[in-house]
This record gives C-alpha cells, sequence and structure tokens, in this order.
C-alpha cells in the first residue's frame, strides 16, 4: 500500500472509530463527549517516572466491586478518589460515587460494603462515573493498593464503554514497600496501616480506603527516599534488580 493510500484509510478508520464510540453518546453533555474525544490522545505517562516522588502528584484510587472479575460479568458499585499534592492527602480534593447497578447483591458483597441495591438502583452510569472520575484524575498517576484490581476493572470498562485503553500509569503501593521494607506480604490494607500508625476508618468504603491508601503511599514515600530512590525511575530500575 502507497502512503498516500495508507494516510486515506488511516483517516476513514478513525472516523469509523469516533462514530462507534460517540454514536452513543446521546444524553451526555459537551464536557463529557470532549472528554471521550480525550481518551484517544495519549498521555505524558513517560514525565511521571523523573518527578521526585515527594513532588509527583498522584490520585489515589479504591474500587468497591462485585466480585474480582470484570470479564467474568462482575462489576463496579463505587469510585473513590482522593488527590496527593507534593507529598500531602488534600482530603478537599476528593471523588466519590455510586456506580449504577441493577442485580441482587452477594449477602458477603452488602456485609462488606454496606452497600445495598436500594442506593445503587438509581445510582449514575458507569459511563458517566467514569467520565466524572477521569475528569478529577487528569493526567495524574494512579495509586492504588493491591492495584491490579483497579487496573482490570478500569482497563475492561474503559475499553467496553468507550473502546479506548487505559492510559494512565497505574502504581501500586507495594512498589514502595517491597524497597522500603525489602518485602511483599499479601497484607489487607488495614494491617499495613497498623504497621505504619495510621488509625483505620471507613474500611471497605472506596472513599475511605483511598484515603488509607494516601496515608500509605506519603509514609512509604518519606521511607523509600531514606533507601536512596528519589524517583519512580528508581523504584523500578531497584524492584528490576531484584
Amino acid at each position: 500500500m502507497g502512503f498516500e493510500p495508507f494516510i486515506h484509510f488511516m483517516r476513514e478508520m478513525h472516523g469509523k472509530l469516533n462514530a462507534s464510540i460517540f454514536g452513543g453518546a446521546q444524553g451526555m453533555s459537551s464536557q463529557q463527549i470532549a472528554y471521550l474525544r480525550q481518551l484517544q490522545r495519549e498521555l505524558d505517562v513517560e514525565r511521571s517516572l523523573n518527578v521526585p516522588l515527594c513532588e509527583l502528584d498522584v490520585v489515589v484510587l479504591d474500587l468497591e466491586t462485585t466480585g474480582f472479575f470484570p470479564d467474568k460479568g462482575e462489576e463496579i458499585l463505587s469510585i473513590g478518589a482522593v488527590k496527593v499534592e507534593k507529598g500531602e492527602m488534600i482530603e478537599a480534593k476528593s471523588f466519590y460515587s455510586l456506580v449504577q447497578y441493577e442485580g441482587t447483591l452477594k449477602k458477603e458483597v452488602k456485609e462488606i460494603t454496606g452497600i445495598n441495591e436500594e442506593m445503587v438502583k438509581n445510582a449514575p452510569s458507569l459511563s458517566h462515573v467514569l467520565i466524572d472520575f477521569f475528569s478529577f484524575a487528569g493526567d495524574m498517576p494512579i495509586v492504588a493498593h493491591h492495584a491490579n484490581h483497579e487496573k482490570n476493572f478500569l482497563q475492561h470498562a474503559s475499553w467496553k464503554l468507550f473502546r479506548a485503553p487505559l492510559k494512565h500509569r497505574i502504581i501500586d503501593t507495594s512498589f514502595l514497600y517491597r524497597i522500603a521494607d525489602e518485602k511483599d506480604d499479601n497484607k489487607p490494607l488495614e494491617e499495613w496501616c497498623l504497621d505504619n500508625n495510621i488509625a483505620v476508618e471507613n474500611r471497605h468504603h472506596a472513599l475511605g480506603d483511598a484515603k488509607l491508601t494516601a496515608k500509605l503511599w506519603c509514609t512509604y514515600v518519606e521511607k523509600v527516599k531514606k533507601s536512596g530512590c528519589e524517583t519512580l525511575r528508581d523504584i523500578y530500575e531497584r524492584i528490576a534488580a531484584k
């Protein structure tokens, strides 16, 4: 295929992709539709590698879900997040929303999360909540505790709803304590908090857990600095060398 026909082909495919993504966007605001277009742009994920950790602004995220496997039909019930700026959690910059769910919740899910069917049946749809969350997060890296859970659900939802890959950098808190403590214990969040003298409050509430994780992140940023790691690049290189 020559160069000019290839350009024409790519433009044609780009138009079809836009139509498939935005054709179902009726009822969304112009701001939301603009953000869907923004999802197709490349985030500058490399920049975060070289920013000193104490200056790296991040969004700390937690999800409550119906289970662990989005590819098997499990769904997001709530999203909570809080920003950490210059090494300090900013409680005023937080995000929380329940997500619409019309099924019957498992008993254990209701007991653990405190969420019931009545609370989520009229909540905003996942597409609207995700657009609001990504607008809140901007281009900041996303931090989570045992981050594969959050990463899998966000990746699955981004592609299913928007036909767009998740482009944010996802950072697991374990990256830091593997350096600072030289261990990778698969302990629950509350145990890590208690080990670091962080009072455990609002456990298994998405925003409550996001705030606990943010406090843990701030604590370990200080610890890894003492280990000689100043940036995320230092963290990744140290882990790779183990």
